[in-house]
Order: C-alpha cells, then sequence, then structure tokens
C-alpha cells in the first residue's frame, strides 16, 4: 500500500504541474482527494492492515494528501494572479480623464407649484393645516352642507371604503377640522394642500387623483373684496404683475355667494388665442363667501363671523404656469418631460 501511494503521489504531482486553468484544477482536486477520489480508495484498504502497519501508512497518507493539496494551492494562487492581471490590463482606467458629472435629481414640478403657492400665501400671513387623506362622510360632505342624499354629492364620484370612510374629493374637509380645532377663535387663515381622489375620467386633463389648495379665512367683517383682492395677489406674483382677473357666478355647496375665477391667459395675455379659445381668459379655481351653515357647523355665529374660501387643483395651475398640455405627463415619470424642469 506505501507503493501504491507513494506512486499515486507521483502521478497527481505530476498531473497538477501541467494543469492549465482554474476548472481543470478543480478537476483534479475531485479526482484524487475527493470523496470517491483515488487516495480514498486506497485508504479503504487500511482494515486489512495489522495494527503496526497502520500508523506507518496512516503517516504516509497524510503526507501524500499534503503535498497535493499544497501544490493544488500554489497552483490556484498562480491562477488568481493571472486571472486579476488579466482584468487589471483589460479594465485599466486613464486616472488623467475628467470626472464625470453626476446626475443630480431634482424637484418635481408639482411640487415646484405647490412650494411656490404656500410661498405665496405665508407670505401674505397664512398657515399650512393637513388632514387625513381617509377621510370621514361627515367632514367630506355633511360639515361641507352636504348632507346625505344631496343632489350635489353626484358633482363627486367618489372611493368609498366603507359606509362612512372615502377617499378625500378635497381638500375641504382640512377646512370644516380646523374651524372646529379652532373653538371659535379668529382669524383664521390657511391653506391645505394634498392629494385627492375621485373617480374621473383618465385623459388629458382628468386624473383619479390630483393635487388641491384650499384656502380659508374667517374673521370679522370678511367680505368679497377681501377675496377678491386675495386672489388678485395671488395670480399676479404666480403669473405675472400684469395678470387680470374675473369672477363669474358659480355654485358651491359650501360658499355663498360662489364664484369662478378667470385669469387673463398666460399665452396671449387676454388678446384672444387657441389656448383660450378666443376668449382672452382662462379658469384657473372656484372660490366664494363660507356658506353660513357651514361657519355654523364649525363652531362660528354667523351672525358675528363671516369668511372666505378657494381652492384650486395644483395640476391645472402647473400646466397654465409651464404650458404643459396634458395632466398625464406629470405621472408617467418620463425624464425627457421632468428633466426640463430641473433648472426652474
Amino acid at each position: 500500500m506505501k507503493e501504491r501511494l507513494e506512486a499515486l503521489k507521483l502521478e497527481a504531482l505530476e498531473e497538477l504541474g501541467r494543469t492549465a486553468d482554474a476548472g481543470q484544477l478543480n478537476d483534479l482536486r475531485v479526482k484524487y482527494l475527493g470523496k470517491k477520489g483515488a487516495l480514498t480508495e486506497i485508504l479503504r484498504g487500511m482494515g486489512a492492515l495489522s495494527a503496526e502497519e497502520r500508523p506507518v501508512i496512516g503517516q504516509v497518507a497524510n503526507e501524500v494528501r499534503g503535498a497535493i493539496e499544497s501544490l493544488i494551492d500554489t497552483k490556484q494562487q498562480e491562477f488568481q494572479r493571472q486571472e486579476t492581471e488579466r482584468r487589471l490590463a483589460a479594465e485599466k482606467v486613464d486616472v488623467t480623464l475628467p470626472g464625470r458629472p453626476m446626475k443630480q435629481g431634482a424637484v418635481h414640478p408639482l411640487n415646484q407649484v405647490i412650494q411656490e403657492i404656500e410661498d405665496i400665501f405665508i407670505g401674505m400671513g397664512y398657515r399650512i393645516a393637513e388632514g387625513p387623506e381617509v377621510e370621514t362622510d361627515y367632514y367630506n360632505f355633511e360639515a361641507l352642507n352636504l348632507p346625505r342624499n344631496h343632489p350635489a354629492r353626484d358633482m363627486q364620484d367618489s372611493f368609498y371604503l366603507t359606509e362612512e370612510l372615502l377617499m378625500r374629493t378635497q381638500t375641504s374637509p382640512v377646512q370644516a377640522r380646523t374651524m372646529e380645532a379652532m373653538q371659535g377663535e379668529v382669524p383664521i387663515k390657511v391653506i391645505c394642500p394634498g392629494r385627492v381622489f375621485r373617480r374621473d375620467d383618465d385623459d388629458a386633463t382628468h386624473s383619479f387623483q390630483f393635487h388641491q389648495i384650499e384656502g380659508l379665512v374667517v374673521g370679522k367683517r370678511i367680505r368679497m373684496s377681501d377675496l377678491k383682492g386675495t386672489l388678485l395677489e395671488f395670480t399676479r406674483k404666480m403669473f405675472g404683475p400684469n395678470t387680470q382677473i374675473r369672477l363669474r357666478p358659480s355654485f358651491f355647496p359650501f360658499t355663498e355667494p360662489s364664484v369662478e375665477v378667470d385669469v387673463t391667459c398666460v399665452k396671449c395675455a387676454g388678446s384672444g388665442c387657441r389656448v383660450c379659445k378666443n376668449s382672452g381668459w382662462l379658469e384657473i379655481l372656484g372660490s366664494g363667501m363660507v356658506h353660513p351653515r357651514v361657519l355654523e357647523m364649525g363652531g362660528y355665529d354667523p351672525e358675528i363671523y363671516s369668511g372666505f374660501a378657494f381652492g384650486m387643483g395644483v395640476e391645472r395651475i402647473a400646466m397654465l404656469k409651464y404650458g404643459v398640455d396634458d395632466i398625464r405627463h406629470f405621472y408617467n415619470n418620463d425624464l425627457r418631460f421632468l428633466q426640463q424642469f430641473a433648472r426652474i
């Protein structure tokens, strides 16, 4: 058996010496040292040896195993070194080349518009109020003068989660919550930005999810002229100092009287063009004096206090400001579109 071990050693070392790559080296390791390898096969015969022979043969077997493993390790290190040299030669980096600029993210155009609107109204003394997107039927409708079975509820096709919970259809519930939290204190001057949800068509001007900013002012002797002056100041800061507005009678359940607000066309400055359908005006928001019933439900005596409210769609403002013709551009995550606003 000793002679067989010595012969195996010479055979293995000679074959390993001719190994050309790591794959072949692994095959030889299995061939000689694996569970079914040549060395294991020889050692299975040790049971037939005498007690005196076993230690001697065992020592020889360990020397053979050690010699084979040592050469395998040496060859493996050599192959690794050769692979490293090959990769270094193939992947050279010219450190004298100028660095590649890192692409940086930018604020989304809708967030830019929201921040700009917030800055304008904060500059006029308003604060920001927020509320839940999953709203109760009471705050979303009843507290805003929309009791159950009111026909005006059909104006807002809603996503109901239960009979009492729904995805809010407007940010007006934040106004109701704010009045309730103020417990009759005045003045109230808040804007309420956030996402709203309606079962609406998915087309160039509509989406099931969009953003609104509502505004609310409550105090003594608040008049329609205060509303008009506030909105004129806002539109001029948003669209330019020469912007004009006009108020058209409308209907909203939570304001009385109610008005739609138009601005002079941002494209033609009021002279008439394709964008404004030659009217010179573009609708941007709805507003009005807070309905006495809404004031009363919010804890304010309508005989003493009055107020105004307004609501605008952020996407609508952004489309007018940047000349975007399809609301879906804001949600498609197309970098070709979004990168245009990185420097704004």
